[in-house]
């Protein structure tokens, strides 16, 4: 394993994508807890509505109110939103993330509060204008961002990750998420062409199991997660597996996939954010 020193100077910039179900949470905050033990400092980004970045980095249940409802405000003709006096990407992201396990730090698009489901609205549109800011955020330029998107393309399409570097499309050996996979896979690469796409194989019981990814996927897995007990009861008791079974099959592998990422990371003649990298 690389020296964790070394690796706090390689910020990986991630979006985890695939279809419901596919295990997407799982990764993206078992990551985050594991870069953050290497020494990095990580934003952990949930740009879904629905419950998961929070339980699987082990922070319990969303907050009832959006957080960047505090960034947020309404137009002055009252239709739409528009930043809160002051506000810009890197303080929105500094003032509302919460607090996690590990010293990770979790952005939340939000769900309805007291406020009502315009609070989801502005914080969405919020939260869409923070991930764009921190493409080349000079707060953040040393950070790993971590995004776990929600389940299909749309967001992908929607540009919703544009600070991803690398694109990891968790796929489990069946039909309907290899489906999912590859419509992620060939949206994303009209979307961000130089971005790094990357399969993996998730709740693989043995090779037979890769190579049916990958025969479905129709590209190589760059890396395989095992089915795992451990993590499948972890998720019944509402509790982060990192925590749960720290030393189990799948927390292992996550981290072998981060030496990986960071190995890869290193081969870049340059460490532009991915913007700059489009231009």
């Amino acid at each position: 394993m690389p020296d964790a020193a070394d690796d706090a100077f390689v910020p990986l910039r991630i979006a985890v994508a695939g279809k419901g179900g596919s295990g997407k949470s799982v990764l993206s905050g078992t990551m985050a807890r594991l870069v953050a033990r290497r020494g990095g400092r990580v934003l952990a980004l949930d740009s879904d509505l629905l419950p998961g970045l929070s339980m699987s980095l082990g922070s319990g249940p969303d907050p009832v109110q959006a957080p960047l409802w505090a960034a947020t405000q309404k137009k002055p003709d009252g239709r739409g939103y528009m930043w809160g006096e002051g506000m810009n990407a890197a303080l929105a992201a500094q003032r509302c993330a919460l607090d996690a396990p590990d010293g990770v730090r979790l952005l939340l698009r939000g769900k309805q509060g007291p406020e009502g489901f315009g609070s989801v609205i502005g914080a969405s549109q919020t939260f869409w204008e923070v991930v764009h800011g921190l493409v080349d955020a000079p707060e953040f330029r040393d950070w790993t961002l971590i995004g776990d998107l929600p389940a299909g393309q749309y967001q992908v399409a929607d540009d919703w990750a544009p600070y991803a570097r690398i694109y990891l499309v968790v796929v489990q050996p069946t039909m309907q998420s290899a489906l999912t996979g590859r419509r992620i896979l060939r949206v994303a690469r009209m979307r961000a062409p130089d971005a790094r796409y990357l399969v993996i194989a998730n709740r693989v019981r043995d090779e037979d199991d890769v190579r049916h990814v990958e025969r479905l996927v129709g590209e190589p897995a760059f890396a395989a997660l095992p089915f795992d007990d451990d993590v499948a009861a972890a998720e019944r008791l509402g509790r982060a597996p990192i925590d749960h079974a720290p030393q189990c099959k799948s927390v292992a592998a996550i981290d072998g996939l981060i030496d990986s990422l960071v190995a890869l990371e290193r081969e870049r003649p340059t460490a532009a954010p991915a913007a700059a990298a489009q231009s």
